[in-house]
């Protein structure tokens, strides 16, 4: 299950991604906004950002004109590992190192061809472990004692 949530830079791109999804027989919730009327961003992001973090959902997407707000607050919550990705490159190596769990996007400067590129990279790839868990638990002990 995905959890994906966009603000108003990001509405058109979530409703294609929409399509994609179902096409591909994935199961979403999804978590607004509804239509390309002015909304605030953190509050979808909060929302989509719980549904990973409680384990509700296993992924997240995020999309709003640059995919950087989004990211910003989804990263504020402890277990979140979100990454705002460009191309298939940054798509791969933000779940093969780094075992991203959501996913950002930006509405403005991605195609809608590009955005299910990097979708599908990012979905394909499987987190490598090793020495980059390590890295994570790292992480995890920062957030430990950082976010109280």
């Amino acid at each position: 299950m995905i959890a994906i949530g966009s603000d108003h830079g990001g509405f058109k791109l979530k409703e294609e991604i929409k399509k994609y999804l179902e096409e591909k027989g994935f199961e979403f919730k999804d978590f607004g906004t509804v239509s390309e009327e002015r909304v605030d961003y953190p509050e979808i992001a909060k929302e989509v950002s719980k549904s990973v973090q409680t384990k509700e959902t296993e992924f997240g997407i995020l999309i709003c004109k640059t995919g950087l707000g989004m990211s910003i607050v989804a990263n504020k919550f402890k277990g979140i590992r979100c990454a705002v990705c460009h191309n298939e490159n940054t798509a791969k190596y933000a779940r093969l190192h780094n075992n991203a769990n959501i996913l950002a996007l930006s509405g403005e400067e991605l195609t809608t061809n590009d955005a299910i590129c990097i979708l599908r990279m990012w979905l394909a790839t499987e987190f490598e472990g090793g020495r980059h868990q390590n890295r994570l638990n790292m992480i995890e002990e920062i957030e430990k004692e950082n976010m109280k």
